[in-house]
């Protein structure tokens, strides 16, 4: 079902004339664009909705000629209409509601008086045929510019230098970064987020981005030592049999093959084969200290993973797992089908390992530690 189809559905099951979508990775998602200036607002300066058979374009006139000649690349021209306000005259919320008839009945994913509101995360799964091909460009690029950056690491780089490498290398492909990670082998023992600070690098490093471009998110980490703590390789491949348990779970659910009684698989059922994995590998009860991440895609994650979660697990559609042990960590963004598990976020330079997932039948090739000379 593509986009316009799935519109149509909600608008009718709901009984609403239209729907409209003012946040950037909304409109993102319908449009393949941008709408964001100010990053620290919660909606872009523009909003698309759907009628059932048209789109109309919200936008103040600052921005109203761009946005139409170089912000909706999969919309045809001919099927949108733009209706512009004055940047002083109103809010976006408020020439959204101008532009519905009073007799209108309709939903918003930002609150507006008289709307209805949509749950855009729903609409959003799973991914369409042309989001998936976006997905695996995102995906290499996100993890060529994370690569390049940690063959050059030294040991007395600061987690600053590194983030803002990280950032300039990703920017450098037209890639944003809401999420820039890197911790040291002091701070990534104790702390799961590891906000880059002055400190040094020091024996080894964590570095973990989120990406995005046209509203798609992508998650990966990279471990490199200079001369790492015995217990790390231990632990990093605990991380990554975890991880592999995990998308071994995602498939089986939303395939149905271990349920067998057709009803659908979801992220709590992938969670619990996640707490199982812990216990597995020897670190029971380790998932307490940290989300375990869950499908990805138009935010960086749709939802995340919690005991009892009944959001249903889709195919097809991108999911970034990031299991945590002590100090080391296992991520990638990977395309779950019916038929396959496509790592996203991987090239051919980077050295990998074959980890087994447990308890389940799957051998997956993680990304190894990469081990650089110390200074």
């Amino acid at each position: 079902m593509d986009k316009r189809e799935r519109l149509e559905a909600f608008l009718e099951s709901h009984d609403l004339d239209s729907v409209w979508f003012a946040r950037p990775n909304s409109f993102a998602w319908l449009t393949g664009g941008n709408s964001v200036i100010d990053r620290e607002g919660d909606t872009g300066v523009a909003a698309v909705g759907y009628d059932g058979d048209d789109f109309t374009l919200v936008t103040n006139n600052i921005e109203a000629d761009r946005i139409a000649a170089e912000e909706l690349p999969d919309l045809e021209s001919d099927e949108v209409s733009v209706e512009r306000f004055p940047w002083y005259a109103s809010s976006l919320a408020d020439a959204i509601e101008d532009a519905v008839g009073s007799e209108e009945r309709a939903a918003a994913d930002v609150e507006i008086p008289g709307f209805e509101e949509v749950d855009p995360t729903a609409l959003r799964q799973p991914l369409t045929e042309r989001d998936r091909e976006r997905y695996r460009e995102l995906g290499e690029q996100t993890a060529s510019a994370v690569e390049a950056v940690c063959r050059e690491l030294q040991s007395g780089d600061t987690e600053h230098e590194v983030a803002s490498a990280l950032r300039i290398a990703l920017s450098a492909r037209d890639i944003e970064a809401p999420v820039v990670l890197v911790g040291g082998s002091e701070r990534a023992q104790q702390y799961r987020h590891y906000t880059p600070t002055e400190a040094e690098l020091g024996d080894y490093a964590l570095v973990s981005v989120t990406a995005q471009r046209a509203g798609l998110h992508a998650s990966c980490t990279r471990t490199v030592a200079f001369d790492p703590p015995s217990w790390l390789a231990e632990r990093h491949e605990a991380a990554a049999r975890v991880e592999a348990t995990a998308l071994a779970a995602t498939r089986a659910e939303a395939t149905n093959e271990r349920r067998g009684d057709g009803s659908d698989g979801t992220a709590g059922d992938v969670f619990a084969a996640i707490q199982n994995a812990y216990d597995g590998v020897g670190y029971e009860g380790e998932w307490e200290h940290h989300h375990q991440g869950g499908a990805a895609g138009f935010a960086g994650r749709e939802w995340i993973a919690t005991p009892e979660h009944d959001a249903t697990v889709e195919t097809p559609m991108a999911y970034a797992w990031n299991p945590t042990v002590r100090g080391a960590k296992s991520e990638d963004t990977v395309l779950v089908t019916d038929d396959e598990l496509e790592v996203l976020t991987a090239t051919d330079r980077w050295p990998t390992t074959t980890v087994e997932a447990v308890d389940r039948d799957l051998e997956l090739e993680r990304p190894e530690i990469l081990e650089l000379e110390a200074e």
